[in-house]
């Protein structure tokens, strides 16, 4: 599975998720999936109501409001994203737990290191089995 990101939607998460330290920050990704390629054509910046450092949950009026847009625009939500402000890019056993749609990406931007984010992709499946994905981010 490969997820193709442009660079300007990459920076926007990068922002989002910079701006709302030291707490996590989270999202919704539109697009379209063709075979094994997910294409991101529009991001959703969310509110973290839970307004926490380790978890988040997405302000269910945003959500809707983004699923809406998505519909209307002719895409449908491919995957969300969030932050880990203190701990690597990789699922906590609380994002598994969580990861209800195993047909959507589940990105996570680690923040640890200073000037260093990571961003990755996952796929998680009913059983929480986890597999990283390819991220291509383009111009």
């Amino acid at each position: 599975m490969k997820v193709v990101l442009k660079n300007s939607d990459y920076n926007t998460i990068l922002s989002h998720c910079t701006a709302g330290l030291p707490n996590e920050s989270c999202g919704l990704l539109a697009g379209t999936k063709e075979n094994d390629t997910v294409t991101v054509t529009k991001v959703y910046l969310l509110t973290n109501i839970d307004a926490s450092r380790e978890h988040f949950s997405m302000d269910p009026k945003e959500q809707l409001a983004a699923l809406k847009d998505a519909r209307a625009n002719g895409y449908k939500i491919v995957g969300n994203f969030h932050s880990h402000p203190e701990s690597p890019s990789r699922p906590s056993e609380e994002d598994k737990r969580l990861a209800f749609d195993p047909s959507i990406e589940y990105m996570i931007l680690s923040l640890m290191e200073e000037g260093h984010p990571v961003l990755k992709s996952f796929g998680i499946d009913k059983e929480k089995n986890v597999t990283v994905h390819e991220i291509e981010i383009q111009e």
